[in-house]
């Protein structure tokens, strides 16, 4: 795979690499994988999507987005719109519509399986510098990369949908969704990984994708200067520890299970695995 050369993020001035004909499975985390397969094989999901796509739900979401948010353009917000446009140089995507969202939790989202379209909220982009907001818009284009969109509609919308199911079905949708809910979740956890793969192919510096996920754990933008990484590494090494009985391993299972993300500090250990590993050198050097 040969690479280019596109433009360089603010506020540094350096060259980032672009990967035309880029494959989702070049990047994606094995665990995203084999939940996916995994996924697929669960009885009563492919019910489930086809119902999604019946009652129309993916059109009420960008309905509502349209007429909630603001659209980024090259005249609206144009510097997140030279972000979104270099994250899709680099990982060979077709540009999708994105969003600002006057929310100040710390949030962004893709919607839609045939028309994708991403939101990214105002505090997020209050917390972030100028290479973090471009790593979160590239995490949410990963997901477009790797496909990941139709099901995340589902998972952020299951009691919604298995409402609308169960009521055209007489009460089945619940029985389906019982069977459907805890692999959907481990689904879009392992989701995650992949597409934080995907951010750090687009800012090529594994610093600033450790400072997000600092911000998200608990980074105040006026309390950044007092975070220590090598004190924020130490934080994994003791969730990881904390798992020498079968009480703590339930437990850990029981606070993580209805999560749609992983916790902050695990994406950051997933993510230096892999550059650990030497495989994303070898993927900026092929």
């Amino acid at each position: 795979m040969s690479g280019a050369d596109s433009p360089e993020p603010e506020p540094k001035r350096r060259k980032l690499k672009t990967f035309p004909g880029l494959k989702a499975d070049t990047f994606m985390h094995p665990w995203d994988v084999k939940a996916t397969e995994s996924l697929a094989a669960v009885p009563g999901l492919d019910t489930l999507v086809r119902k999604v796509m019946e009652y129309g739900l993916e059109r009420v979401f960008y309905l509502q987005n349209i007429a909630d948010n603001v659209r980024v353009t090259d005249k609206m917000f144009p510097k997140l719109h030279k972000y979104l446009q270099w994250g899709c140089k680099i990982l060979d995507l077709p540009e999708p519509e994105m969003y600002v969202s006057m929310q100040y939790d710390f949030n962004a989202y893709t919607y839609g399986h045939t028309r994708p379209f991403m939101v990214l909220s105002s505090g997020l982009l209050d917390m972030l510098d100028e290479e973090e907001r471009l790593f979160v818009i590239a995490h949410e284009l990963g997901h477009i990369k790797c496909r990941h969109v139709l099901y995340t509609v589902v998972a952020e919308n299951l009691k919604t949908i298995l409402d609308v199911v169960g009521r055209a079905t007489l009460g089945l949708g619940s029985l389906v969704g019982s069977g459907l809910a805890l692999p959907l979740y481990d689904w879009y956890r392992k989701a995650e990984l992949s597409a934080d793969r995907a951010a750090l192919m687009c800012v090529q510096d594994p610093e600033v994708a450790t400072r997000v996920f600092m911000k998200m754990a608990g980074g105040a933008m006026s309390l950044f200067d007092e975070m220590d990484k090598d004190a924020f590494v130490e934080q994994i090494r003791a969730y990881e520890e904390r798992d020498d009985s079968n009480l703590d391993r339930a437990y850990k299972f029981l606070i993580t299970a209805w999560r749609t993300h992983p916790f902050p500090i695990l994406r950051a250990k997933h993510l230096d695995e892999w550059v650990q590993s030497g495989e994303f050198a070898r993927i900026c050097r092929s």
